[in-house]
């Protein structure tokens, strides 16, 4: 069993004018098994949410908490995070020169297991993550998003979700920059994972279509740092027919 817990979340960023608050009051779970969306126009604290929980050093939590498994994941650094099992597929990736996937994806799963996997295995893991991504076994050798197109930063982040294999996957607007072919086979990554047991996804997107093909249990709507309504997949269908205007004029 895996439960992420957001109770009350208050999260604010300093600006030039002094702290502006971002997120006012969130409270949403996500239970083992669970697949939650979060959809709401820009600039609603979407992804403010997804780095406050990841641990990024811009944000400040002001109120409430986040637990995963009853751990205060507030009181973790972000790595211990990362080792309590929450994984976050950035919206922009960050290139790293000089360093391979191979390497990376090494060094990342050492991090989190404590000892580093065995080579035989994790070359055979490694190559397969690869191929069901339609990545070549050469890509392992290229420097970290170096280069990269859109669709190939995003194959890569799944592959890293499937190999480290975390408990809650946070994927910040995994489907932007993506053509048709490339949204297929990263939601066929995304479900790969969330059909293992113990697992829970955290999906934040404009759009309905990666919806499609990763059928959410709930569908949050977020405006102005608030969920303003929530509900079943439907919800995503009501969205895409009517936008948020109706969400808009009662802010």
């Amino acid at each position: 069993m895996s439960t992420l817990q957001i109770t009350d979340l208050h999260v604010s960023v300093d600006t030039e004018d002094g702290p502006k608050q971002i997120l006012k009051g969130v409270t949403l779970t996500i239970d083992d098994g669970e697949t939650h969306a979060i959809m709401g126009p820009n600039g609603s604290g979407k992804s403010t949410l997804a780095y406050s929980i990841a641990g990024h050093p811009k944000y400040t939590v002001t109120g409430g908490s986040v637990t995963l498994d009853g751990e205060d994941v507030l009181a973790m650094s972000v790595d211990e995070r990362a080792r309590a099992g929450l994984f976050l597929a950035m919206q922009y990736p960050v290139e790293v020169p000089g360093v391979s996937v191979s390497n990376f994806l090494r060094t990342a799963k050492t991090a989190i297991d404590g000892e580093a996997p065995k080579l035989r295995h994790w070359v055979k893991d490694v190559n397969k993550a690869l191929q069901d991504l339609n990545l070549d076994p050469s890509f392992g050798t290229r420097s970290v998003n170096e280069g990269f197109s859109g669709g190939e930063k995003k194959r890569h982040e799944i592959a890293q979700l499937e190999l480290l294999d975390p408990k809650v996957a946070i994927l910040d607007e995994t489907d932007s920059g993506l053509d048709i072919d490339a949204l297929k086979v990263v939601s066929d990554g995304v479900n790969r994972f969330r059909a293992k047991e113990g697992k829970g996804v955290l999906l934040i997107t404009h759009y309905t279509r990666i919806l499609r093909y990763i059928t959410p249990d709930r569908v949050h709507v977020f405006v102005d740092g608030k969920i303003a309504d929530q509900g079943g997949p439907e919800l995503a269908d009501q969205l895409e027919a009517e936008g948020y205007d109706k969400y808009l004029t009662k802010v």
